[in-house]
């Protein structure tokens, strides 16, 4: 059961991409959507979340693009999962009532989510461009 949903996954190599591509010019949605092999229609929704949240930047015109909104090593996994969960998925299923559920499930889950919270809040995105540089020259 993956822990992550595909536009989280989505938006931390997003902020990888930029981070890796950008060096000094914003990098454009369409290479963006080129390296990960998406239509650009299903990366923008997640671009615009990362800029509502201040992860990136987004910069208007013919050379207009992405670039970070502010240092790598102050960016972590945990915000940028943050941001995208305000994005619309969906599908997702009503809110039940259930006392189960809100009484015991839900506040186990919490409890889980919050370790996992704080283990993401550790990785920033300096981490994981250092390990992705190897493959920059690839198909990130």
């Amino acid at each position: 059961m993956p822990l992550l949903s595909r536009k989280g996954l989505l938006a931390i190599a997003a902020v990888i991409d930029v981070a890796m591509h950008g060096r000094g010019r914003p990098v454009s949605a369409k290479n963006l959507a080129v390296r990960h092999e998406l239509p650009a229609r299903h990366l923008e929704p997640v671009l615009q979340a990362l800029v509502r949240e201040g992860i990136l930047k987004g910069i208007r015109g013919p050379r207009g693009g992405y670039e970070l909104a502010r240092e790598r090593k102050r960016i972590t996994a945990d915000d940028i999962l943050r941001a995208a969960g305000n994005i619309d998925e969906d599908g997702e299923p009503a809110s039940s009532g259930s006392k189960l559920l809100t009484e015991v499930v839900k506040p186990a889950v919490a409890q889980a989510e919050k370790a996992f919270s704080a283990a993401l809040a550790r990785i920033t995105v300096e981490d994981l461009v250092r390990q992705a540089e190897p493959f920059k020259d690839s198909d990130a």
